[in-house]
């Protein structure tokens, strides 16, 4: 718990795979709900929604993860020069 408290150690990409899960849960269901709503376009449109948004939702998050593993490797090179 303290690490959490004072910053010591990062909490977001612990969240990162929890919210990746959840934009391809979205994805799906806003997908499925454009499938069979008439005024969006039909299945090719869900289709779409579906595919597209479960590429964007890995994107986004490959690259939080990529930005907070610069992070990790800055702060051990910070740590070397400590010494």
């Amino acid at each position: 718990m303290k690490d959490i408290f004072f910053f010591d150690s990062m909490l977001t990409p612990k969240i990162i795979t929890f919210v990746y899960w959840l934009l391809l849960l979205i994805s799906l269901v806003s997908g499925i709900a454009a499938m069979f709503n008439a005024y969006t376009g039909g299945f090719i449109s869900g289709l779409s929604i579906i595919v597209f948004g479960m590429i964007g939702a890995r994107i986004w998050c490959e690259l939080m993860i990529v930005l907070f593993k610069i992070h990790e490797n800055l702060q051990k090179m910070a740590d070397k020069q400590d010494l």
